[in-house]
């Protein structure tokens, strides 16, 4: 059972071509990666074919950035509003106390 493992089956050169085979993918994706140019001028081409696809996707794309955006901005907002109502006790708390010692001197 053990000595029939996957990379066991294969030859050096077999594994050394198929490895360079997926290297080879790789710089060609990388390339095409790169080149943002031609990517751009594929989006372009592809807004000016498809103007509702394109708005559809871009749309759906952009919709969980959005509710994470909404999210957040309720909880920063949630944030300083109970930051603002413990100012307001502080304050009011030093208030009563130097009213006290007001008090208490009289």
């Amino acid at each position: 059972m053990w000595p029939n493992l996957i990379w066991f089956q294969y030859s050096p050169q077999e594994v050394h071509k198929a490895s360079s085979h997926r290297f080879d993918q790789a710089s060609l994706l990388l390339t095409r990666m790169i080149d943002f140019r031609a990517w751009a001028e594929y989006v372009v081409e592809w807004a000016a074919k498809d103007p509702y696809g394109f708005l559809t996707t871009v749309i759906l794309a952009l919709t969980p950035l959005f509710i994470a955006s909404a999210l957040l901005s309720w909880k920063l907002a949630k944030m300083i509003e109970a930051r603002d109502r413990e100012q307001k006790k502080k304050q009011k708390r030093q208030e009563n106390i130097a009213k006290a010692k007001r008090t208490k001197k009289d």
